[in-house]
């Protein structure tokens, strides 16, 4: 499974995180398969690649807590709405018609 996780980096006691996608078992601070955005606790500065968030959250990426609040500021699950999930009903659909029912 793929999360959408915070990446920490900086100096001590001055962390800044970077808004990765990666697999559910790597470290926290490991190799991430991409990266989409990037997050300043302490100015509250957000950078988000909003395109990659919304493919990736399409293709099934879990996000966690804490980055399913900082896309919720940004309301990009409400953009993820308004394109729709044009692949989740088609696919019930064909299922069910390849098995002859």
């Amino acid at each position: 499974m793929i999360k959408l996780r915070l990446k920490r980096f900086g100096k001590k006691r001055e962390a800044s995180y970077r808004i990765v996608a990666a697999h559910a078992t790597t470290r926290r601070d490991g190799r991430p398969l991409e990266e989409l955005g990037f997050y300043n606790p302490r100015t509250k500065e957000t950078r988000l690649d909003v395109e990659g968030l919304v493919r990736r959250l399409k293709e099934g990426a879990q996000p966690t807590d804490t980055v399913r609040r900082l896309l919720e500021k940004a309301q990009v699950f409400a953009r993820l709405r308004e394109m729709g999930t044009p692949t989740a009903a088609p696919a019930v659909a064909v299922a069910s018609e390849g098995q002859g029912v």
